[in-house]
């Protein structure tokens, strides 16, 4: 059924492109309804959606601010660059009216961000009783930041070359040699000095997790093997399991809270659109409003 938006006619068609739109994600968020039903709701959701984007446009379009030609350039060369070949196999690229659309769509990105900014930071107390809220999702595993000298057993380094070099590795490491110099200058993945970073059980192989997990920070391995090779490990820091504190997480808060208030704000707006708005249904195209 058309609709008349502010004045502006809203055809069937329009709302129909804006269901091919939806339909992947929409079908698969509501795989459980029966295909009538999930017609029926793909409907409703398109027009919903075509009446919010028509009245952001309606409303970008009454700003003053002007979009030059410049920002449109550079708009197009954003969307050659997250959409390679995208703007390039549209036929309409370039034309006058594929320019109006991206002006349209910057005005109304304006606008959006102009509305979300308007949303209040979290204050501590925000902050704070989330915290308190969703303490269990800030706990963590116990970690491990280690480095190691590999020496592989492959094509080009059989069993006995990688035995080799790896006892020559560890012999220097028991001489007091510093363990990222042998890393660098013995392993087969140099660089960084071995460094593997931070990590939890169950990122490395099995055989690898065994040994590093039970060294003390400081201390390093002896010889041990997994499938990529020969190995001497060095535990470089420890940090135990448990829930990380709030300094650590709060700005990690205060981000999500304020993206929130981001989101509500422009809910709020496009509602407050909706609610004064002048939205009627029409009859269908070849019917008379008495039919």
């Amino acid at each position: 059924m058309p609709l008349s938006i502010n004045g502006e006619l809203i055809h069937d068609s329009d709302i129909r492109k804006e269901a091919s739109l939806l339909r992947p994600q929409f079908e698969q968020a509501m795989a459980d309804l029966d295909p009538l039903e999930q017609q029926t709701r793909l409907w409703e959701w398109s027009r919903e959606n075509v009446i919010e984007k028509t009245l952001l446009r309606q409303e970008a379009l009454k700003a003053a601010e002007p979009v030059t030609d410049e920002d449109i350039l550079q708009a197009i060369q954003r969307m050659k660059a997250f959409q390679p070949g995208a703007a390039a196999c549209d036929p309409s690229a370039g034309s006058d009216s594929f320019k109006r659309d991206v002006e349209v769509q910057l005005r109304v990105d304006r606008l959006l961000a102009k509305v979300a900014s308007e949303a209040a930071a979290p204050d501590k107390k925000a902050v704070t009783e989330f915290y308190r809220k969703h303490r269990e999702e800030f706990r963590t595993e116990e970690t491990i930041h280690a480095a190691h000298v590999v020496k592989h057993i492959n094509e080009d380094q059989d069993e006995a070359a990688a035995m080799a070099g790896i006892q020559e590795a560890l012999a220097q490491l028991q001489q007091g040699a510093d363990f990222a110099a042998v890393a660098d200058a013995l392993s087969d993945c140099p660089g960084r000095g071995g460094d593997l970073g931070w990590f939890a059980r169950g990122v490395m192989v099995d055989e690898f997790d065994a040994v590093a997990f039970a060294l003390r920070p400081g201390e390093h391995s002896g010889i041990f093997r997994t499938v990529f090779g020969f190995h001497v490990a060095r535990l470089l820091e420890r940090k135990p399991a448990g829930v990380r504190p709030l300094p650590e997480v709060r700005d990690e808060i205060e981000a999500h809270l304020l993206e929130e208030a981001r989101r509500a704000r422009v809910e709020q707006y496009v509602d407050d659109l909706k609610a004064a708005a002048d939205i009627r249904k029409l009859p269908q195209e070849g019917r008379s409003a008495t039919e």
